[in-house]
């Protein structure tokens, strides 16, 4: 028996089989953890991120949150702190009242180190955690501290933007996924020739995003960005596949007389189609696998994962609704509203020579506008204003002039007079505000001994000891990354094995990891899907110059923010080339196809590329535009910049992929017809005689 005559045999136990695992697939998405820090997919053996893991094992601190206190005297900050350790998870508290007792007037302090802990009523404190960074406890503490402070406490630093971008993200994702629904529905309900249909379709991919999102319960945890995008690009990307078979299925119904078969049959030829279409798609994802910087590992895994899922209940679950629903579809029929668009491929192919001047003009503004976009690292630029986190470290910058904190971990061995050496030398670092360590209270009218001994234990574990350096500059800025390199040579001098660690160090290490893995990604991408064509259709010239029309629409779509203004977050640079690639170079190899088998039936060059047009420009339409419809919604509605730019490039770059294919894609096949039956296998009449275009 084949496998379209055992689906549709076992159609029943199939339905029944899907509802029971979605289950365990919803049990398994509520227990995948979801990281919201995404500096923690930097690769682990860089010494930021040791600096890290040591902070973590050997202070037991794993975070900290700088925070600003308005209106309070010394008295009711002490009384703060005591209330703040008593927080599940909080460490130590360290201000000057709780470090002092508040016996000892700030005034005496020397000028810097004055303002840096205190501006007329607002003074600064530390909040330590005994959880890393991104820790549920951590973040559950930050919850609690918000709870039972006022209004004149602001927290700031990476902890706090990590839970606001959590609760951001999770009221949204729900809205995302709802956007692209109703939209989907739109745009099928536009193209299918039935009402209900598009619910079906809907209904199946539906089933498969819930098995996708169900199984990253493998892996532990899955990162937000993974999580917010996966549902609408699964969505997006595997829609066809579910027209498909629909297609197939008409087809098959008008020559056989019983469902069954017909519905059998198309099974079959889906089966054989979308897995070719598929493995182009898979590619793309499985090339983010490749990023030293984890993420992509991440949204790769997933995304591919959820391609042949969605492949998997295309061939299955959808068949199998159909079936039992045939009846109430055939009620709800009506034409599709969208026009034939197949009438204007003889005007398309006989002015190729158009767009062959179009892609000449925009080649070189495109691939210079893609080659110049301006990315920021600043995690905190994709995030609205008007959070909590947010406000609070613009109260950092606005009274203390402080935007970044650096941690220093030296050698616990080193006499404090080299530490108060190596102290003076950073503070005369342009830029930095002030440095706080031991040293730096002791030596400023404080004595050592009069120190508690918990706050020397959160500064010094007996191996290491800890200083705070204060800057003025921002986050992944120019300045902040020549800063912490001016920092590193003077570290470097006092203790070799010191390190610098902090959010600012770990975004500089971002930016160096990041820029390497877009040139392995794009390459990697190009490789696979090369590769690929090359064996789909056994042609040395394909591959490339398949791959060459839809880098062409890449470019143009990564060229226009450079030209618009508009600054991408970092992530959006690396992944958006491959996932475009990946997921529309099938409307390249659709045609391509199609244009292969009227040049095998004998068919001129000039006629087999506007058949291959004709025969293709409504279904590459129809995928585009359900592309489209699934992410741009989303796009424009996300708050998380990140999200938001993301979504907006992968539905723009669908459509420009769809009009570079219709327009530029015939061109190509026709002023490269003898070269392409010359390198390639199929493309002969079926009488064996070659037959080149007559143009």
């Amino acid at each position: 028996m084949n496998f379209g005559k055992a689906v549709v045999k076992l159609r029943i136990p199939i339905l029944i089989l899907a509802v029971i695992l979605l289950i365990p697939a919803v049990l398994g998405y509520v227990h995948t953890r979801t990281n919201y820090d995404i500096l923690t997919y930097l690769p682990k053996d860089i010494e930021t991120m040791k600096g890290q893991e040591i902070l973590a094992q050997d202070f037991g601190t794993g975070a900290f949150s700088m925070v600003v206190i308005e209106g309070m005297d010394d008295k009711e900050i002490k009384e703060l702190a005591s209330k703040i350790e008593n927080v599940d998870h909080v460490e130590r508290v360290l201000s000057y009242a709780s470090a002092t007792g508040g016996s000892i007037p700030v005034d005496i302090l020397p000028k810097e180190l004055k303002d840096s802990i205190s501006d007329g009523d607002a003074q600064l404190m530390a909040i330590f955690y005994d959880t890393t960074l991104s820790a549920d406890e951590t973040l559950n503490a930050i919850e609690e501290i918000r709870s039972i402070t006022n209004k004149q406490v602001f927290i700031g630093g990476m902890s706090a933007i990590v839970i606001d971008t959590k609760n951001l993200s999770d009221h949204e994702v729900p809205i995302y996924v709802a956007i692209a629904v109703v939209l989907s529905l739109i745009v099928l309900t536009l193209t299918m020739d039935s009402f209900l249909i598009p619910f079906f379709f809907l209904l199946s991919i539906g089933m498969a995003i819930i098995y996708n999102l169900g199984s990253n319960v493998v892996q532990g945890e899955i990162s937000y960005v993974t999580k917010a995008l996966a549902a609408v690009l699964q969505l997006a990307v595997t829609m066809d596949y579910s027209i498909f078979l629909w297609h197939s299925y008409c087809a098959e119904k008008k020559k056989h007389e019983n469902i069954k078969d017909a519905m059998a049959e198309a099974i079959n030829k889906t089966l054989v189609s979308v897995i070719g279409s598929s493995i182009t798609t898979v590619a793309g994802f499985v090339a983010l696998c490749f990023m030293s910087f984890t993420l992509g590992l991440d949204l790769g895994i997933v995304m591919a994962k959820g391609v042949v899922l969605g492949v998997i209940c295309c061939v299955t679950i959808l068949p199998s609704l159909i079936l039992i629903s045939d009846k109430a579809i055939e009620k709800t029929a009506h034409r599709p509203i969208i026009p034939d668009f197949s009438k204007i491929s003889p005007w398309i192919v006989n002015h190729y020579y158009i767009f062959l001047i179009i892609f000449a003009i925009l080649i070189v503004p495109a691939f210079y506008g893609q080659a110049h976009n301006k990315v920021y690292y600043n995690l905190d630029s994709s995030l609205p204003k008007d959070l909590e986190s947010i406000q609070a470290n613009e109260k950092l910058e606005k009274e203390f002039g402080m935007n970044s904190t650096h941690m220093v971990l030296m050698d616990s061995n080193l006499s404090d007079k080299e530490v108060r050496k190596f102290i003076n030398e950073v503070n005369d670092v342009k830029g930095v505000k002030a440095t706080l360590g031991i040293q730096s209270m002791a030596g400023a009218g404080v004595p050592k001994e009069m120190l508690p001994q918990h706050i020397l234990d959160i500064l010094d574990d007996g191996e290491y000891q800890l200083l705070f350096i204060l800057s003025e500059y921002k986050v992944a800025s120019d300045e902040v990354n020549h800063q912490c390199d001016e920092i590193n040579n003077i570290l470097d001098k006092y203790d070799s094995k010191g390190m610098l660690i902090g959010e600012a160090p770990c975004t500089e290490d971002l930016i160096k990891v990041t820029d390497h893995d877009f040139n392995i990604v794009n390459s990697v991408s190009i490789l696979l899907v090369g590769f690929i064509i090359l064996f789909v259709f056994k042609s040395v010239s394909l591959p490339v110059l398949l791959v060459s029309v839809i880098e062409f629409a890449i470019f143009v779509n990564m060229g226009i923010p450079h030209y618009t203004g508009a600054v991408l977050p970092f992530v959006t640079s690396i992944v958006i080339g491959t996932i475009q690639l990946g997921s529309t170079v099938d409307y390249a190899i659709l045609m391509t196809n199609n244009y292969k088998d009227a040049r095998h039936s004998g068919m001129e060059a000039k006629e087999a590329v506007t058949y291959a047009l004709q025969h293709s420009i409504t279904s590459i339409f129809v995928s585009a535009l359900s592309f489209f419809a699934a992410t741009f919604g989303v796009g424009v509605y996300s708050k998380i910049d990140m999200i938001s730019s993301l979504c907006i490039l992968m539905a723009r770059g669908a459509i420009i992929s769809m009009f570079v294919v219709v327009l530029l894609l015939p061109a190509v096949l026709r002023v490269f017809d003898k070269l392409i039956i010359h390198s390639s296998m199929g493309f002969m009449e079926k009488k064996g005689e070659m037959i080149y275009g007559k143009a």
